[in-house]
């Protein structure tokens, strides 16, 4: 299986220090493999998606060392392969148009489903005859396209989290404004990158099972994940603006100090209060000394 690895961060905003300690861990974990690490612009909502969120986000990694091998792709300008694997879904007869709205989206998922985890789609508008289908379509009813999942449940080790388990929802690989989804996306870009390990943060455990069972669908080879723990506030709870010292550019401190900080927290640079880039990293890097608790800042 390929080394290669990624970050794929949304230009939504900038890097906080946990998405910056995701980076730096799937940086040490590719390039100490000897693989390739590529950076990949999640750029497909266009209503929070900002040109000058990406420059950040890309001048914060260059300010700690970590480098990737070929210029970073826009998920906006690879619309093609999406639709090409939306035709091959197509084709198995594993797409249904959804109609719900989010408040009935809601409604049906706080009722209990079997073996659906709490909050999961229950599959309402799967249910639907074709000739409600086609006369809501016709009519002009927004809808979203769903994957028909069957509650298949997928097993899958972990590097960090070690044996995991999920059932997989009728989920949407198309929004109801025509915005392809996120489970789509990232599954087809890291196939088509020959990404081999996904490295990311832990919050998005639960879309795995989601995405290993696109990947099986779609006959796209299948990858490895390590999702690490998160950094969240002195609470508990995940970082916010009020929290402070949560960006690069609100530390009082230079990058070299925060790469520091970064990499104590995964056991590295032991005694020293400045790294220069990311690369003194890599002769003491061991990934089964990574932490499997959230870090806590203050």
């Amino acid at each position: 299986m390929s080394a290669d690895g990624r970050f794929a961060p949304s230009p939504s905003g900038p890097l906080h220090l946990g998405s910056l300690r995701t980076a730096l861990i799937a940086w040490l974990i590719a390039r100490s493999q000897g693989g390739r690490f590529l950076v990949r612009i999640e750029d497909l909502d266009p209503q929070r998606s900002r040109s000058e969120h990406e420059t950040s986000q890309l001048n914060d990694l260059r300010a700690l060392g970590i480098d990737w091998d070929t210029e970073p792709v826009h998920q906006s300008e690879r619309l093609f392969f999406y639709r090409d694997a939306l035709g091959k879904l197509q084709t198995q007869g594993v797409l249904y148009p959804c109609f719900c709205t989010r408040a009935e989206i809601r409604e049906a998922a706080s009722a209990p489903h079997g073996a659906l985890a709490e909050g999961a789609y229950p599959g309402t508008c799967r249910h639907l005859d074709a000739i409600t289908r086609r006369q809501r379509v016709e009519s002009g009813e927004r809808f979203a396209l769903r994957v028909h999942a069957g509650s298949t449940r997928i097993d899958w080790r972990d590097r960090l989290l070690g044996e995991q388990s999920g059932v997989v929802d009728d989920f949407v690989v198309v929004r109801a404004d025509g915005v392809h989804a996120y489970q789509l996306a990232v599954v087809v870009d890291d196939a088509e990158q020959g990404i081999g390990e996904v490295v990311r943060g832990a919050d998005l455990a639960e879309s795995t099972p989601r995405q290993i069972h696109l990947q099986r669908l779609l006959g796209l080879p299948p990858v490895t994940y390590a999702h690490v723990p998160l950094v969240v506030a002195a609470d508990g709870g995940r970082l916010a603006k009020r929290d402070g010292a949560a960006t690069l550019a609100e530390r009082d401190e230079s990058p070299q100090a925060t790469l520091a900080f970064l990499a104590h927290s995964i056991g590295l640079a032991s005694g020293r209060d400045r790294v220069e880039a990311a690369a003194e990293l890599l002769g003491e890097f061991d990934p089964t000394r990574i932490p499997r608790e959230p870090l806590m800042l203050g």
